[in-house]
């Protein structure tokens, strides 16, 4: 009978014990990951809105112009309509229409109010303004 009482499992304190060790870690450790996913998405956002701007200017020293606004980021996808002509337009520039780390569309001016153009997101709320991760990102911030 001694020898089964020795091979038997956990007891119940030290189960109990493992159970608050875990509990006590995951209260540490959860609010610390759960912050970092919109910061992620921002990074995730900018390192996009580079890419894209580098795409960009690809197209313009191609063409000598960079696309209207009417034609879009998806001109760096497939040869644009419409004015100004992309008389130099060979291959894509991008593999596909970019969208921001929320799924929205990134938007973009031509011509800008700085610039040859405004490339940006709207953020997670998707409207203009906004602070956190629902604050717009642009090149310009880059």
């Amino acid at each position: 009978m001694k020898n089964l009482r020795k091979s038997g499992g956990f007891t119940l304190i030290e189960v109990m014990v493992v159970i608050v060790i875990l509990g006590v870690l995951a209260a540490l450790v959860v609010p610390n990951v759960m912050g970092k996913a919109g910061e992620a998405r921002m990074k995730a956002a900018r390192v996009d809105l580079k890419g894209i701007e580098t795409a960009l200017n690809l197209y313009h020293m191609d063409n000598f112009v960079y696309p209207s606004s009417d034609q879009g980021l998806q001109a760096l996808v497939s040869k644009p309509s419409g004015f100004p002509e992309a008389k130099n337009w060979t291959q894509p520039y991008l593999k596909k229409a970019p969208k921001d780390p929320w799924g929205n569309e990134y938007q973009y001016l031509s011509p800008g109010s700085n610039g040859p153009y405004d490339l940006f997101s709207l953020g997670a709320d998707g409207k203009p303004g906004g602070e956190g991760e629902a604050a717009d990102v642009s090149v310009a911030d880059l």
